[in-house]
């Protein structure tokens, strides 16, 4: 330890500064949450809508899918509009109406400049004035703002019905008919959608902008970035360049020599010792892995083609069983359940070696438990969606069986909690194999880190329990992003680095002591812009101005390590000529230097793209997010679970012998149609939108009219192409797997090998 004394130090006090910061600021976020009025009501004293109501219409709109129809406060799926940015033009243009006919007695449209200005004048007044009384929970409305309310919730009434007038717009939006089949729900879901707008349209008090920091983009009322948000963008850019500058500096200047690498052994450590009974059990994890995969890139392809065809697949009317809202749930929790099995089995793959190549008590019996429970939450998660999103499932059981209704945790809680028990029997059986490894003599420090990285990913899913049903919006919001971006985006890093550095030590590739360096520093640097970095996705989401500069900030610094991923790149690339026996381990590497090259383009350049709150403001919830999403998400943390998964298959077939020809296919084609989808399709839309939402406002980017027009329908269509390719390369690679899996199990002989300076080599030669 004393070796790594500072770097120890370093990476608590980062840990300990930035969860203050996360902390401190997220008791910010239920202090100044935008209030859910008591009672909702007109000048002249009629009832409008409760707080109870309003929160019903919450848990109405979570039943139909969510996030994962439309979004709100720009969080959620692309294809129908954001209901909040959609409601407040639809509100707005009303109440224009309505005014000019009972002031002038003509359309809007026919009225002189002066006379249209002036009910805008009126118009943005009426809206931007808090008109809700805290000390009696009150919020007031006009009488004609109430009419507004009451035409415009009208249309989301047949909208959200089968009524054939809108047959047209919910093709266009990707909603099957009848959507939410109860007239007293859908009146519910109405006061939801109002709320979520009033919130957007309506100016804190003491303060010149809206409880949503002006968010959506609405000219009508005035709604623009505020000078706050201009500020902490121009600050995160200075400070990305500083953060990029220094690192340089540290690296040319502050890191000492390098030492000598260590001699590749003769053979591969990992092959010198039999394969335990937990280890030979996690043929069935590969195999999950791939065949969630591959159900996954399915669903992706079927979703995609709805925002063309929007009820139907190739003319098939899929969304009477299937609809989007459905496919879209299951293709992104199934991307959770498989790239997260990968890294479960990769730690199990690891404890056992680390545990000096045999296995704790029991230990198998842990691991197929561990498979049958995951099993069991997939296939329970799935159909609780399924029968949710039917309105099958009772209105008073959809929380907890059916579809929590928020994107990435959308499974019922009952299934939550079970997802939970597995981690945490998972985080038990890592455990019971690293505690003997801790307490023998030695350098166990990257043991020590790669220990706390398995006890944060077993705990901080649970962070997915500290909201409900009817919960706040911008608190649930809070904690949904602990899940997906502290716990994927932060911890899982963690363990990925360190599970590579401790893979590639104990093969005895890289030295003890620079694979235990780098993995404290990057810990460090992870965690700096990582936790606080959180806030960047609430900049809009019912938060003040500290939030956001806490965000800009730290999110910037994200980016910095990801600079130099090139070089990690290659260090990877060139372990493969390390010793002759890489070359049967050369594609999980080719895998792993994909990660790189991802971790650099899908999380720091396209994230970054979307990083700054000016440019939020303007590309929260169109197309330039799943960009990033799909760069990220799959680039990085899917091409490191399946090489994760190709390297565990090659140790549990000893005598596999990778095809090149499938894994050329496999590697490229997926590659290259990540690619293809993300520039020739996805992106451009999402550029395309960017204008329309900087020009008219999100409402209009997001629209109908503008979404069904010919250039982005044809963009949509050349989605094909991408989506093509990269199904091939899943294919391939999930042919390999099955290949291999059919080979018969063995091990190689052990024998007696020369003490590396790794952990595991250490043990096995005792």
């Amino acid at each position: 330890m004393a070796n790594y004394r500072r770097l120890w130090l370093l990476l608590l006090v980062v840990l300990g500064i930035t969860f203050t910061i996360l902390g401190y600021f997220g008791r910010e976020v239920y202090r100044v949450a935008p209030p859910i009025p008591a009672q909702v009501v007109t000048e002249n004293g009629t009832l409008l809508t409760t707080h109870d109501g309003i929160l019903d219409g919450q848990t109405a709109w979570q039943s139909v899918g969510g996030m994962q129809l439309g979004s709100i406060w720009g969080h959620g799926a692309y294809q129908a509009p954001d209901w909040t940015a959609d409601w407040l033009h639809r509100e707005l243009v009303t109440w224009l109406e309505l005014a000019a006919q009972q002031e002038f007695g003509t359309a809007y449209a026919n009225l002189e400049g002066e006379q249209q200005a002036m009910l805008q004048h009126r118009l943005k007044q009426e809206y931007r004035t808090n008109s809700y009384n805290a000390e009696a929970d009150v919020l007031v409305v006009s009488e004609r703002r109430a009419q507004a309310m009451a035409e415009t919730a009208a249309y989301y009434d047949q909208l959200f019905s089968d009524d054939p007038a809108l047959r047209g717009t919910r093709q266009s939006f990707a909603m099957k008919e009848n959507t939410l089949p109860s007239a007293d729900r859908r009146a519910d879901m109405t006061n939801f959608f109002f709320w979520t707008a009033w919130a957007a349209a309506t100016e804190r008090p003491d303060s010149n902008a809206t409880y949503t920091n002006n968010w959506p983009h609405e000219p009508l009322i005035d709604n623009r970035p505020t000078a706050e948000n201009i500020i902490w963008s121009i600050a995160s850019v200075v400070l990305l360049v500083a953060g990029v500058g220094g690192l340089v500096w540290a690296w040319a200047f502050l890191r000492k020599e390098e030492e000598a690498e260590p001699k590749a052994p003769a053979k591969d450590p990992l092959t010198t010792f039999k394969l335990t009974p937990s280890q030979k059990a996690l043929g069935k994890y590969v195999f999950l892995v791939v065949a969630l995969f591959t159900f996954q890139v399915m669903l992706g392809g079927a979703t995609a083609h709805y925002t063309v065809e929007g009820q139907h697949f190739y003319g098939i009317e899929l969304s009477k069983w299937f609809p989007y809202s459905l496919l879209r749930t299951w293709h992104i929790q199934s991307a959770l359940f498989w790239i997260a099995t990968g890294f479960l089995a990769a730690g199990l793959f690891l404890a056992p070696i680390i545990n000096g190549g045999k296995d704790p008590k029991y230990q198998a019996l842990g691991v197929n438990v561990l498979f049958w429970a995951l099993v069991a939450v997939v296939v329970g998660s799935f159909a609780g969606n399924y029968l949710a999103i039917a309105q099958i499932m009772p209105e008073n059981l959809n929380f907890w069986l059916g579809h929590q209704g928020y994107e990435y945790v959308d499974l019922g809680r009952l299934w939550q909690i079970g997802k939970f028990t597995g981690i945490v029997l998972w985080l038990v059986l890592m455990l019971r194999g690293v505690v003997p490894a801790l307490r023998q003599p030695g350098d166990r420090n990257l043991l020590a880190l790669l220990t706390a990285s398995c006890v944060a990913i077993g705990l901080f899913y649970g962070a997915g329990f500290f909201y409900g049903e009817r919960t706040h919006l911008s608190v649930m919001e809070y904690w949904r992003w602990w899940i997906v971006h502290l716990w994927v985006e932060g911890f899982f890093e963690v363990f990925a680095t360190t599970a590579l550095a401790f893979i590639f030590c104990s093969m005895g590739l890289v030295s003890r002591r620079a694979a235990t360096t780098a993995s404290l520093a990057s810990a460090s640097l992870f965690m700096l812009g990582g936790i606080p970095g959180t806030f960047h996705h609430l900049y809009f989401s019912g938060t003040t101005t500290p939030v956001m500069a806490v965000g800009a900030t730290f999110s910037a610094l994200e980016v910095v390590p990801l600079v130099v991923l090139g070089y990690e790149a290659w260090e990877n690339w060139r372990l493969k000529n390390s010793a002759p026996w890489m070359e049967n381990v050369k594609w999980p590497l080719m895998f792993f230097v994909a990660v790189a090259f991802w971790n650099m383009l899908g999380a720091g350049v396209l994230g970054f793209m979307i990083n700054p709150p000016v440019a939020l403001y303007y590309i929260q919830g169109l197309n330039t997010t799943p960009t990033h999403a799909h760069a990220a998400l799959f680039g990085v943390y899917g091409f490191l679970a399946l090489g994760f998964a190709l390297l565990i298959l090659r140790y549990i077939r000893p005598n596999l012998v990778f095809s090149e020809s499938l894994m050329k296919t496999a590697f490229w084609w997926m590659n290259g149609g990540l690619v293809l989808m993300l520039f020739t399709s996805v992106l451009p839309v999402g550029v395309i939108q960017f204008v329309a939402s900087a020009s008219e406002g999100l409402w209009y980017a997001r629209s109908e009219s503008f979404m069904q027009q010919g250039l982005l329908q044809t963009l949509r269509w050349v989605r094909t192409f991408g989506d093509v390719v990269f199904i091939i390369g899943a294919l391939a690679v999930t042919l390999q797997v099955i290949i291999g899996l059919r080979q018969p199990a063995g091990h190689a002989a052990p024998l007696t090998i020369e003490p590396q300076e790794c952990d595991v080599p250490e043990l096995m030669s005792k």
